[in-house]
């Protein structure tokens, strides 16, 4: 790969969402050329630094900056919600506006200051055809042809979302991949198992394609809580707990408006050493 012309090496962010934890890199003026090889080594816990996406930042000519997101097995992310209201913050903070538009493989999306140092971020709206999801074939996504009638949702990443008695109660590790490899999903999928605990109310826990079991993830949050409404178990105004805390999803007319907090944990550089490597 290319990079910015320093003895420090690359410059990098790690932040995080509800524990949703990214890298991001920021190549923007800068001499960079982010590849599949580099998202895999950065994403190595113990030989990296450790992710769940890692998240890039470019110039465009139709949003206030553009994003492309990588999984931590190198593979590319269509959406990365928590990623995405990180990095508004970020920039709005560093602007000093209160609002911007990212655009990403989802289209251009809004995002503004929520107040109480939370951020909110419109993901679009939901993709219900099969085809757009996509599914293998034509069918009700509603309630899938699949052990336990899973619901699929499309909101920039497909997800498949399970409604259970007890989320707790299920292996993710086994779980999580077994469904991530369907055959029903040509592109895999995110799953989701998700349980009623109150009126508008929903505990759930994510395995992401191409990642594994995290504390939280935002596209994820987005397609339960519209899984949920539409199957009646709650209305379009949801809060979701996650493992790694609360997060409020609103279905609206214009898009799904996902609202939580956001941490900018550290700053550094990869070393040349380490680039030199890949």
């Amino acid at each position: 790969m290319q990079h910015a012309d320093t003895p420090l090496g690359l410059p990098f962010m790690k932040m995080h969402g509800l524990g949703n934890d990214f890298v991001v890199i920021d190549q923007r003026g800068n001499n960079i050329s982010v590849s599949e090889a580099l998202a895999r080594a950065l994403g190595d816990r113990h030989r990296g630094v450790g992710f769940d996406q890692l998240a890039v930042l470019e110039n465009i000519s139709d949003a206030d900056v553009g994003l492309t997101f990588f999984n931590s097995d190198g593979s590319t992310a269509g959406a990365c919600g928590n990623a995405t209201r990180c990095i508004a913050r970020f920039e709005m903070a560093r602007l000093g506006i209160t609002s911007l538009t990212l655009k990403t493989e989802r289209g251009i999306l809004q995002a503004e200051d929520a107040g109480g140092g939370l951020t909110r971020v419109n993901m679009g709206a939901p993709l219900l055809d099969w085809a757009d999801v996509p599914l293998a074939h034509k069918m009700d996504t509603l309630e899938l042809p699949i052990d336990g009638a899973p619901s699929a949702t499309g909101m920039g990443n497909p997800h498949c979302t399970f409604f259970v008695d007890d989320v707790n109660a299920i292996d993710l590790a086994t779980f999580g991949p077994a469904h991530e490899h369907h055959a029903l999903f040509p592109e895999r999928t995110n799953v989701q198992v998700a349980q009623l605990v109150g009126e508008n109310h929903l505990r759930m826990r994510v395995w992401e394609r191409g990642v594994g079991v995290t504390l939280a993830s935002g596209s994820s949050s987005c397609a339960t809580a519209v899984a949920a409404a539409r199957r009646g178990l709650t209305g379009r105004q949801v809060r979701i707990d996650l493992d790694g805390g609360r997060i409020d999803i609103d279905w609206r007319d214009d898009g799904v408006w996902m609202t939580g907090p956001t941490t900018h944990v550290f700053s550094g550089h990869l070393t040349p050493e380490f680039l030199a490597a890949l």
